[in-house]
């Protein structure tokens, strides 16, 4: 008899990942990941120890497609690459990246990227106080924006229209905390449209908004 196939916990989360973008979500089990790497259910313990942990990993490998940007530049580009990044990871992986909206980051490598943003966040200035929450707010909006275009929401509109408005919810975003610079603001006087007036009670767009 031939020797078991080796796996790692990163062959075990890879697994599950191509098995959800192949048959969604619901078919991601610990019996049907085994079956793809051809082991036993019980060898996957010893990497996840069960299907809440499977779907902690898949969390993790979104969240981490694309390597962190590098330290040096500003911090609002520094978060405008996350955002990038995450919205191609949304493009890719449609079924499976609705879990970001459902499932909190609690590995150690997806909470590396929830400190990423909070630290972009301290060095724009914002208040230790108010950090948490705007990286929440933040997170949510960049999420939301990118599980909707990659399940069609938008597909009436053309790609340079959803382009455009992505580009303008970073710079929304952005608003509230953004450190004065001359230099880019006297560039930017008067190019952009402020945000659209939000309804008192719903907070939904008002009549200007494009959605």
């Amino acid at each position: 008899m031939g020797r078991a196939p080796q796996i790692s916990r990163h062959a075990v989360l890879a697994a599950a990942l191509r098995l959800a973008d192949e048959r969604g979500l619901a078919a991601v089990t610990m019996h049907a990941v085994a079956r793809s790497l051809r082991v036993t259910p019980m060898a996957l313990y010893r990497h996840v120890d069960d299907k809440n942990a499977l779907l902690d990993g898949l969390v993790e490998l979104l969240l981490t497609e694309y390597p962190l940007p590098l330290g040096g530049g500003r911090w609002d580009e520094r978060l405008a690459a996350l955002a990038a990044g995450i919205r191609d990871t949304a493009r890719r992986h449609p079924a499976v990246f609705p879990l970001l909206l459902t499932r909190p980051a609690v590995t150690p490598a997806a909470r590396v990227v929830r400190d990423t943003v909070q630290s972009a966040l301290r060095e724009g200035g914002l208040p230790e106080t108010e950090v948490a929450r705007a990286e929440r707010l933040i997170s949510t909006a960049v999420l939301g924006f990118a599980a909707s275009e990659a399940a069609g929401r938008f597909r009436q509109h053309d790609q340079s229209v959803i382009d455009a408005d992505f580009a303008e919810l970073l710079r929304w975003l952005r608003l509230p905390l953004a450190v004065p610079d001359p230099a880019r603001d006297d560039a930017d006087a008067g190019s952009h449209p402020a945000p659209p007036e939000l309804h008192p009670e719903v907070g939904l767009p008002g009549p200007d908004g494009r959605y």
